[in-house]
């Protein structure tokens, strides 16, 4: 028995003692094969999945560095039958590869003939598959690729895809690095994505994850299409493409709600290709435009359904994936491992900023006491509306008025979930409001306008919580967000991540009604900021408009 700080229990959790000096290495260790559940003060509690492990078996993990950790870091022996249970599943992924056969096209192979057997009498698999060539082998169906990757998932049977990729229409992409190179990491990730030829890398907001898919297309040397979440930050893309590699401005297209160009490398919004007309997705036929090279989902997390669908029909493409973090609300991550790739590349947001590549970040909920009339219409409300009733309080108003006061001159985003809230924090503080019925252009005027310090506030809807590139932001403000959404905070955070020209420290402030669903909505939205080693110091509204000393 050590003095670790973790305690790993039969039931596959893991409670990590966040105050034990060794806490940040045992939660270094864990991170590729456990998941945050609860973060509250002391404890902190993981779990370990079979997602998780065979994500961890995909970037090269083995069970014996899995083991290792565990035993490692554990306060207390760890239970056998959980080391024989992880030993067990990590050995499941694998044992059913796909590949090409010189003579039948693609295949499904197994190292174990009873776990083939098993899978070839499952009623939603035998339709995909064709003929059985030996004891070990079974054609398949080229269009069921994805699907059977899928089920195969779903039935514990990861099946490792190494039936390899087409090369796709060539296109001369090269890197220009003059005055700039790719920091290791982001050489790390890209080669880390190439090797496994499709996959997820997750990198902090503000690490660059562009110049990881720069850095990709730069390998593949092939027509290229880019998928992002909004207009904004396609634009963004093509400003980075256009200044960190060969590419010119006419080899590069938009394709969006306000133009429709096909071109070799090729930027379209989830919105506009989920777009249905007459009860179909019309624009899902740009996947098929073009003999693309490569595919490149930006923010995966957030990846619509339809975009699964046709990923499904993708699956001779390589497919590279960019996320802050592979969470999703939906609960289809194990939809990205089977239709994207497994996570190729990982890195704990702390060691990146230890690195200097992000800016230290300091997180506080501030909260507020309700007046007796909010109190009291929360209580009689109907439950559909007493988070929107809680989150809005006009009570948060002077609130989000004493932290800007705090901060006098930094560039400040206030950020919510509710328009009319955000239009009375607008017109409270004198400060311009950037929505989703925001026309692109508007937009992109007041982004520059704050980029170039003219303008020192916005108040924003959640279109700034994906890929908006504002660098000099040092304060966030968060009035209200979608419920208990962990990805939403973590992009939040990431607003202020890029690191300040004189090394200042940013600071994100939750601002939450105390004693409802605001805060039960702030604890889960934490966790995942948790896990990457942020740690939220909580304090009373009450003091913050009073005088108080500096916070950090």
């Amino acid at each position: 028995m050590t003095d670790g700080p973790l305690i790993v229990q039969s039931d596959k959790t893991l409670l990590l003692e966040v105050d034990h000096p060794l806490s940040d290495d045992a939660r270094t260790a864990i991170a590729p094969f456990a998941e945050l559940e609860r973060a509250p003060e002391h404890v902190h509690t993981y779990r370990v999945t079979p997602l998780a492990l065979w994500n961890a078996r995909a970037a090269g993990h083995d069970a014996e560095q899995v083991v290792h950790a565990l035993t490692t870091h554990s306060r207390y022996p760890v239970p056998q039958p959980l080391l024989i249970d992880i030993v067990d599943t990590m050995a499941r992924f694998g044992r059913l590869t796909l590949h090409n056969h010189p003579a039948h096209g693609l295949v499904m192979s197994t190292t174990d003939r009873a776990v083939l057997e098993e899978v070839l009498r499952h009623k939603k698999i035998a339709p995909m598959l064709g003929a059985r060539i030996d004891p070990d082998t079974v054609v398949v169906h080229p269009s069921e690729r994805g699907r059977l990757k899928q089920v195969l998932l779903k039935v514990g049977w990861p099946a490792e895809d190494l039936a390899g990729y087409v090369d796709g229409e060539a296109h001369p992409i090269d890197l220009r690095e003059d005055g700039w190179s790719l920091r290791d990491y982001q050489r790390q990730a890209a080669a880390a994505f190439w090797d496994g030829g499709s996959g997820v890398v997750v990198l902090p907001c503000g690490a660059g994850k562009t110049l990881v898919g720069a850095a990709a297309m730069a390998h593949a040397k092939a027509t290229t299409l880019i998928l992002v979440t909004n207009t904004v930050a396609g634009r963004q893309w093509k400003r980075e493409l256009i200044a960190r590699t060969s590419l010119t401005e006419e080899e590069i297209g938009e394709y969006s709600g306000e133009r429709k160009e096909i071109r070799p490398v090729t930027i379209a919004t989830y919105q506009v290709i989920t777009r249905k007309s007459k009860g179909e997705y019309k624009h899902l036929e740009l996947f098929d435009s073009r003999d693309w090279g490569l595919v490149v989902y930006d923010e995966v997390h957030l990846l619509p359904a339809p975009v699964f669908r046709m990923t499904a029909d993708l699956q001779s493409r390589r497919r590279l994936g960019l996320t802050a973090t592979l969470v999703r609300e939906d609960g289809r991550e194990g939809d990205v491992f089977s239709l994207i790739g497994p996570k190729r590349y990982d890195v704990p947001w702390r060691d990146i900023e230890n690195q200097g590549w992000i800016a230290p970040a300091e997180c506080t909920e501030v909260r507020v006491t309700l007046t007796d009339r909010e109190r009291l219409e929360y209580a009689t409300a109907e439950p559909e509306e007493r988070y929107k009733l809680c989150a809005t309080a006009r009570t948060k108003i002077p609130v989000v008025r004493s932290i800007l006061d705090r901060h006098p001159g930094e560039p400040t985003l206030v950020i919510g979930a509710y328009l009319e809230q955000l239009e009375e924090l607008g017109a409270a503080l004198d400060c311009p409001v950037i929505q989703g019925s925001t026309r692109n252009a508007e937009r992109e005027q007041l982004f520059d306008a704050f980029r170039s310090g003219e303008l020192p506030r916005l108040v924003v809807s959640k279109v700034a919580n994906f890929s908006i590139d504002l660098p000099e932001a040092s304060v966030a403000i968060q009035v209200s967000g979608t419920f208990g959404s962990r990805q939403e905070e973590a992009q939040r955070l990431g607003r202020l991540l890029r690191p300040k020209g004189d090394g200042r420290q940013a600071h994100f402030y939750s601002v939450v009604s105390r004693d409802t669903l605001d805060t039960d909505y702030a604890a889960h939205r934490q966790r995942f900021l948790a896990e990457q080693g942020y740690a939220y110091r909580i304090c009373d509204a009450d003091d913050l408009l009073g005088p108080l000393p500096e916070i950090g």
